[in-house]
């Protein structure tokens, strides 16, 4: 059997993994049904998605390890999986809509993944209003992240309709699909190479030290032309960031892409601080009627995509800032530029550096966290950022997949002892799916704060609207503005004078 030894920090999701903190991510995708489908569309689609025997990687892999043939853990591929235990079907009860297929995604995403066979639950969901049906799809985070399962789920449907209706199971590739793949040969290493590999590594280290000394002097005491950066660990203790247990809640919120892009060139900033900032104007209001609002500013913990400025090729660079949410402000174009303030300084920081330091600071600055899941302080200790909030790309244009139409993907993610709440949001077509994920326990009502991040962006329109009005109304002068009474003529006056009097007496 081949096998793929884990990268480290694959390694410490399983580290991390108990029942009250499992590491797996989701999508939720809600389908429509094709306009001819049969009534027995689904139940055929279920028997032929049970019928596959073949798989391919990452869906045959399974956990092994360690041991001593592989002192660290390994995948193992599979030459077999149990369909009848991973494909599952589901219904909703009347009268199927968001509350109830929110219930029903929160209890899956509960149940820790059974790491004795290959981590991954596919779940065919009928019943949803309006002739549709749900694929909740759920992966451990050692097999996968967003990127990845973007190109995982843009790889086994279509952009044509007729041709999605004959397209394999997820997990079971057409042979043409495989045919036109190009294998990937990788060099056989030799000794020399791999000492040439480890002295360049070690020297590209060595190198780094004086500008990652610099970049954190940066961060601690910037400069007084240096934009103040939000520090980690300066977040304020709430009510997200204690001790989680294993039950989940899941809640959804979908806003168009156009609305949100137009949002960003009115506040002259990105998509990513638009949604921040909406998020931060929902958990305000959200902590606020649970009279949990700390008086500081809540936090949140970004992956971002950078260039460094001496980087001129292509590829990107991912690294980890943090940035202000702005739930002390309730004018919601001020916490958009304070939100905006706070990423641009955090960008501009990671840009000085270097491309090879880049990985290294990031492991740096990440590591007291990370450390701290795998022990029993997390969660009981200030907390590196209060929340997470990620904005993953996915597919521009529609998708199908046997005739039936995707008509979003909610990225359904995970938390941690400390980090009680995610916030993950991904782009398809003209819509952008958010999806919030938070402890039973601490945040029972979660289905409110994604009403109130969708009633925040529209806060932050109507006002955007109002600004853009009132800098459009030409300025008048004040003679203008406030033109003096015309004189009244004598003999009006003369009355209101014999009025005036008679009053007075």
């Amino acid at each position: 059997m081949k096998t793929h030894p884990l990268n480290p920090l694959d390694i410490s999701w399983t580290q991390v993994e108990s029942r009250d903190t499992p590491m797996h991510v989701a999508g939720l995708m809600p389908f429509r049904l094709p306009e001819d489908a049969p009534p027995d569309f689904l139940r055929d689609l279920m028997t032929d998605l049970r019928s596959s025997r073949e798989f391919m990687p990452p869906w045959n892999y399974s956990l092994r390890g360690p041991g001593l043939t592989h002192p660290r853990p390994v995948w193992v591929e599979q030459d077999t999986v149990d369909l009848e235990y991973h494909v599952r079907h589901s219904a909703l009860p009347k009268p199927g809509g968001q509350r109830e297929l929110g219930q029903l995604v929160a209890r899956l995403h509960s149940q820790p993944l059974d790491l004795t066979r290959p981590p991954w639950e596919f779940h065919l969901i009928e019943g949803l209003d309006g002739g549709r049906f749900a694929v909740y799809l759920k992966m451990h985070h050692s097999l996968i992240d967003g990127i990845s399962g973007v190109r995982l789920l843009t790889r086994c449907m279509s952009e044509d309709p007729g041709k999605s209706r004959t397209l394999p199971p997820f997990w079971s590739p057409s042979l043409e699909k495989r045919v036109r793949r190009e294998p990937r040969i990788e060099p056989h290493p030799t000794m020399e190479g791999v000492l040439k590999t480890m002295m360049d590594a070690i020297g590209t280290q060595v190198r780094s030290v004086p500008q990652l000394v610099k970049a954190f002097a940066a961060m601690l005491a910037p400069g007084e032309s240096e934009p103040a950066l939000q520090l980690p660990f300066d977040a304020p203790k709430s009510v997200m960031n204690g001790r989680v247990r294993g039950q989940r809640r899941v809640a959804t919120q979908l806003l168009q892409l156009d609305r949100l892009k137009a949002a960003a060139q009115a506040g002259d900033c990105t998509l990513n601080d638009v949604v921040l900032s909406i998020c931060g104007g929902g958990l305000r209001r959200f902590l606020l009627e649970e009279g949990q609002l700390p008086d500081k500013p809540l936090t949140a913990g970004i992956p971002a995509s950078f260039r460094a400025e001496d980087d001129e090729g292509t590829g990107t660079q991912v690294t980890f800032i943090i940035s202000t949410m702005g739930t002390d402000i309730e004018d919601p174009i001020e916490r958009l530029a304070a939100v905006a303030a706070s990423t641009r300084a955090a960008k501009a920081h990671f840009r000085n550096l270097p491309r090879e330091a880049i990985t290294q600071y990031t492991m740096l600055l990440m590591a007291p966290s990370i450390l701290s899941m795998l022990t029993p302080i997390a969660g009981r200790t200030r907390p590196m950022f209060n929340v997470t909030v990620s904005n993953v790309p996915g597919p521009p244009r529609p998708l199908y997949f046997r005739g039936a139409k995707l008509e979003a993907s909610y990225p359904i993610s995970l938390i941690a002892h400390g980090i009680g709440l995610n916030i993950t949001c991904q782009s398809y077509a003209d819509v952008l799916a958010f999806a919030f994920v938070g402890c039973r326990d601490t945040l029972p009502h979660l289905q409110n704060l994604a009403v109130y991040t969708a009633e925040a962006f529209d806060a932050l329109e109507d006002a955007q609207l109002r600004a853009a009005k009132k800098a459009a109304r030409p300025a008048r002068s004040r003679k203008a503005a406030r033109p003096k009474a015309a004189a009244a003529p004598p003999a009006a006056t003369a009355k209101a004078k014999r009025r005036t009097t008679r009053r007075a007496k």
